[in-house]
């Protein structure tokens, strides 16, 4: 019985993620785009009333799930998210290999906003709004968007939320789960309809605002047009995109303790401070480097909009940036390796990651000067639990285990060593930017069908926090 009622929830999360279809339909309409409806609706007609057949036919009764449960549940309702996010793009004529499709889709939801497609513009507008739309949902989360909707037929949200999340350290801002995932995903629909208003306000078209909004906060940086948001030559919209991808880079728990009354747990965190350092740092770097190309305003508004949108993961672009000196864009790779913060839509690292390896690097040489002290890392001025420093390490070994069987995966196709090494890693960070012949204004379009699905699936483990799709690889968890 567990198995149909775990196949009902994975249904259920689908059945969302197909009812969202209705906005790109509803903009296939205003556009008159009438020969793409049928590529949302026929989907929709089929997985609708298995649903509802799964529902009807499963006991609505708590079930305890296991760990192993839990990782499948939600590895394969990520699986079915990207299958089912690539079933537009086929039926409408304009994507006919599956390998593309897949890629696009699996690309959309985990927000890495890495395309296979070319001449973006050419598709019809409903293409366009469902491919950010893909970011939206999947920044927050699929699973997380399912449990503040429905009790789950009573299965604990708490453990699928928790191979879906960020960080190493997962835990609620509130009592429920379930109220937790509605305050985030509340906070992430407010940020969202201020930043489309913001964009309107700025003379963006609202269809444009709207995805470009969801790229965005989404931190995926699929866009409506080729160039980017160098399309709209505004300093306005840059200025307001590049607010919103550091906001969407911060840890959403944060704003609930912000809006909630109590600012200190915003103020004294240690990763959002370790963020804003880093950030700053980067963007005077770089902007320095600039000056003498494109003056000083200019010079400082490319540099901090670039990045925030690597460090974010976003990979929106306004310049290419791989023509800029050589100093400005090693800062850009080196952030690559960093991230956003925990419990943000940013993929990477984390930045929380690195505090606590830093941490932990300066205890062992306080412990090389007093053998006998005892020493202890300190997180949003407390003390933190020894495990973490082992649980960071862990994921660090796995996460350099990814990119170097990306890196070889994409080596194998002929390409040359930096576009190998960028594509690793924007692939496994989720991160979209990048360099060689992925990089500013470049494609995935030239890789071979099979590296794509490979590719596919880095970068579903590196927006399911590696371990949850990695194990699946381990023969021991198939061992009962």
């Amino acid at each position: 019985m567990k198995f149909f009622q775990c196949l009902t929830i994975i249904f259920m999360i689908l059945s969302i993620v197909a009812g969202s279809f209705l906005i790109p339909v509803s903009v296939a309409v205003y556009m008159h785009e009438w020969n793409i409806l049928s590529a949302f609706f026929i989907p929709m007609a089929v997985l609708w009333p298995l649903t509802l057949l799964l529902f009807i036919k499963t006991k609505r009764q708590p079930i305890r799930l296991t760990v192993r449960e839990g990782i499948l549940l939600v590895s394969s309702a990520w699986l079915g998210a990207g299958l089912l996010g690539a079933v537009p793009f086929m039926l409408s004529g304009f994507v006919p290999h599956f390998s593309d499709a897949f890629f696009e889709s699996v690309s959309g939801f985990t927000t890495t906003g890495a395309s296979a497609l070319q001449n973006i513009e050419s598709y019809p507008m409903a293409l366009r709004v469902w491919r950010t739309q893909m970011h939206w949902l999947g920044g927050m989360g699929i699973v997380a968007l399912t449990v503040a909707l429905f009790p789950l037929l009573g299965v604990g949200g708490f453990q699928l939320i928790k191979s879906e999340t960020s960080g190493p350290d997962k835990g609620k801002v509130t009592a429920k789960i379930t109220h937790t995932a509605k305050a985030l995903w509340f906070i992430y629909l407010g940020m969202t309809v201020l930043q489309i208003i913001l964009l309107c306000i700025a003379g963006m078209p609202f269809l444009e605002a709207m995805c470009h909004s969801f790229s965005t906060l989404g931190t995926g940086g699929f866009s409506t047009q080729n160039t980017s948001i160098g399309y709209y030559n505004s300093a306005a919209i840059e200025i307001i995109c590049t607010v919103f991808m550091f906001l969407a880079g911060v840890n959403f728990s944060l704003y609930f303790h912000l809006f909630t009354g109590k600012p200190e747990e915003f103020f004294r965190n240690s990763e959002l401070r370790a963020y804003i350092r880093i950030a700053f740092c980067a963007g005077v770097g770089v902007a320095l480097v600039l000056v003498p190309i494109y003056g000083i305003a200019a010079a400082f508004r490319h540099s901090f909009f670039h990045v925030a949108s690597i460090m974010t993961t976003t990979g929106f672009s306004t310049v290419n940036y791989c023509a800029w000196p050589a100093f400005a864009q090693a800062l850009l790779f080196l952030l690559m390796f960093v991230g956003g913060c925990s419990g943000s839509t940013a993929g990477g690292i984390k930045v929380i990651r690195w505090v606590i390896l830093r941490k932990q690097a300066f205890n062992e040489m306080q412990r090389l000067l007093h053998p006998h002290g005892v020493f202890s890392i300190q997180l949003n001025r407390r003390p933190g639990r020894k495990d973490v420093v082992y649980s960071v390490a862990g994921f660090i070994f796995v996460y350099f285990v990814c990119l170097l069987v990306t890196f070889l995966a994409a080596a194998l196709t002929g390409t040359d060593i930096l576009t190998d090494i960028a594509a690793s890693l924007t692939l496994v960070g989720n991160i979209g930017a990048a360099f060689g012949k992925v990089g500013s204004g470049g494609d995935f379009s030239f890789f071979p069908h099979w590296a794509k699905v490979v590719f596919s699936f880095s970068m579903l483990a590196g927006r399911l926090e590696l371990y949850t799709i990695v194990i699946l690889c381990v023969p021991a968890f198939w061992r009962r």
